[in-house]
């Protein structure tokens, strides 16, 4: 039998960080501080799953809303719809196209290739509504920044996943996805592998950091105050890999 079907047991930890993250904090620094007061060490074969937010905070990724001029367009879409029209321009700002505008949602692909609401523009548990969070200039390149300074700090290759919430087309509800990845394969390729009963698979390649993501984000809730979980005991694939590997390229888009 194939080791990747046995059967084993997966840990998900949580690491609550008491005090906010602020622009030029050493995110590394902050997390290592968290799990000593929890009395936990990261081990080798640890898996770091950290929400984009705290990141974005580190890197001072807040925009001040007073600062916002919203177009007429974005003011007339506000208003239809009971909106904050700085929330909607600074969304278009950072937007490449706008994949679909109807019934107060706007749905934009952003410059990192992403496809979600409002270009990953947020402003739930941020500071009240003052400021709005974007996405990481570049995610899995802070990923593999906290990567480094874990490895350094440790003498651990501790691969990292950054993650945010997105909704789904034909699905309700929202889950996690992994926008950033470090130090591990993003992907599982099981094609031309047999299953227990002989078929060659053809088809089937696993996002297993967006499923890790998923994993995390059942303790890592929006209200939790819980920003980052370590997921113990899975058998990743080591390597440079990227969460930009989760984007399918346009070619291979039916739905373009």
């Amino acid at each position: 039998m194939n080791k990747e079907s046995c059967s084993r047991e997966l840990r998900i930890i949580p690491v609550p960080v008491q005090s906010d993250i602020r622009p030029g904090d050493d995110l590394a620094g902050k997390l290592l501080q968290a799990l000593k007061h929890l009395g936990i060490s990261l081990m080798d074969g640890d898996i770091l799953v950290v929400k984009h937010k705290i990141v974005s905070k580190s890197e001072g990724r807040l925009v001040d809303l007073e600062r916002i001029r919203p177009s007429a367009s974005s003011r007339k879409w506000a208003r239809r719809y009971k909106l904050d029209p700085r929330v909607t321009e600074l969304a278009l700002s950072q937007s490449k196209r706008v994949v679909r505008r109807k019934q107060g949602v706007l749905i934009t692909q952003t410059r990192h290739g992403l496809v979600c609401a409002n270009s990953g523009v947020d402003v739930s548990n941020v500071d009240g509504g003052r400021h709005a969070l974007l996405l990481p200039t570049d995610p899995d390149r802070s990923a593999l920044q906290l990567h480094g300074k874990l490895r350094k700090k440790l003498k651990l290759s501790i691969p990292v996943i950054i993650s945010d919430s997105f909704g789904r087309p034909w699905r309700e509800g929202l889950t996690e996805v992994a926008i950033g990845v470090a130090g591990m394969k993003p992907l599982h390729d099981y094609r031309s592998q047999r299953d227990p009963y002989g078929y060659a698979l053809r088809v089937s390649v696993d996002a297993i950091a967006d499923e890790l993501a998923c994993a995390s984000g059942l303790l890592c809730g929006k209200l939790a105050r819980t920003p980052a979980c370590i997921i113990r005991g899975f058998r990743y694939r080591r390597g440079s890999g990227r969460a930009r590997e989760l984007i399918r390229p346009a070619k291979n888009d039916l739905f373009r």
